[in-house]
């Protein structure tokens, strides 16, 4: 197997490419990845320790991905991820990142006849209908409601028949075009590829962001002590998200690269489901437990582009399919993020 992960120094990819080297020491894997992202670089000493390549190349130029050469397998991980990319007035990174980069690798995939694994997200879920959801608000969080006026919707999640009219920001746009483009690739040239919608998925290594990567985001402002608040839907921290380890994404991963004819075709929802989400009240008092530090949280009701205040992936079709469930909750994500913090305090202090 020659396997090229684009966005391979990101932390979706180089984790991915660390975690099937470590199953697959006889296989040949590229790390391809233009360094935009804040820390990529930190990730480049594991990859070289573990006998990937990396090439310094950008999914946005197609002569970089052709210079790859012959490859069995695309793991498409690169992406422009934040919910607020383009509401600048600049629009021209994301589309470029996620839906030219998406067709250079296609296009890579075509001329070589390589397996395709695409990332995609939750964000292709439309933003009007996910905020017309009924919902409960408990005590901590809130809760979707038994009874939903939309197909794909039930108190497990959004199911992958959730309706797909509507705004979705830029990023969820850019994806689900590619999605979009990859089912035309499939029935115009015979290519194999699948397609897993992710939710939040968060572990060691992970940069995060208040617009990506929240709960990673969550622990490190605990750790180093920096101020938080929750915002929109009244400032009551109840949002909610579903959470998936990165660990736990190695491995359906893995399945699909090893059985490409039976995922062929596939579009999923991959994430922690029902029982592994939070909500960011729920995170806050996870993180001071864990941390030791408790943090000052204010509460804000402006609201954000894109925002809505309850996503969990209904991964029940993925269920059908394969045995793969995901085995580390939200206690274990976090956990493992604060080991990794306090591992290397002093180069994540200079980068952030």
């Amino acid at each position: 197997m020659r396997l090229l992960v684009s966005g391979g120094a990101g932390f979706v990819g180089a984790n991915i490419a660390l975690g099937l080297i470590k199953r697959h020491p006889e296989w040949e894997i590229v790390a391809l990845d233009n360094l935009h992202r804040r820390g990529s670089d930190l990730n480049l000493p594991r990859l070289r320790a573990a006998g990937i390549e990396f090439i310094h190349g950008d999914v946005r130029v197609l002569d970089d991905l052709l210079a790859v050469g012959e490859v069995d397998a695309i793991l498409e991980c690169s992406a422009e991820p934040s919910a607020l990319s383009g509401f600048d007035g600049r629009p021209g990174y994301v589309v470029d990142t996620n839906l030219l980069g998406a067709y250079h690798c296609l296009e890579l995939a075509r001329r070589h006849n390589a397996h395709l694994v695409f990332l995609s997200t939750s964000r292709v879920y439309p933003v009007p209908a996910l905020s017309s959801l009924r919902l409960e608000e408990g005590e901590t969080r809130f809760e979707l409601s038994a009874e939903q006026p939309l197909p794909g919707a039930s108190p497990e999640g959004i199911a992958e028949e959730f309706p797909l009219q509507g705004f979705r920001t830029l990023y969820g746009a850019t994806k689900l075009a590619a999605e979009l483009l990859i089912d035309e690739y499939r029935h115009a040239y015979g290519l194999r590829a699948v397609i897993n919608r992710c939710g939040v998925i968060a572990g060691p290594w992970q940069m995060g962001k208040v617009d990506q990567g929240v709960f990673s985001y969550w622990l490190l402002a605990h750790h180093f002590g920096r101020p938080l608040r929750y915002i929109g839907f009244g400032g009551s921290g109840k949002q909610v998200r579903d959470v998936l380890h990165v660990q736990d994404l190695v491995e359906l991963l893995d399945e699909q690269l090893l059985d490409p004819l039976r995922w062929d075709g596939a579009t999923l929802n991959v994430g922690g489901g029902r029982a592994f989400s939070l909500s960011l009240l729920e995170t806050t008092a996870l993180c001071a437990e864990i941390t030791g530090h408790r943090v000052e949280v204010q509460a804000s009701g402006e609201s954000r582009p894109g925002d809505v205040p309850l996503y969990i992936s209904d991964c029940r079709a993925l269920a059908k399919r394969s045995s793969w469930r995901p085995r580390r909750g939200p206690r274990a994500v976090l956990a493992d993020v604060h080991a990794w913090v306090c591992e290397h305090e002093a180069d994540l202090s200079r980068t952030l």
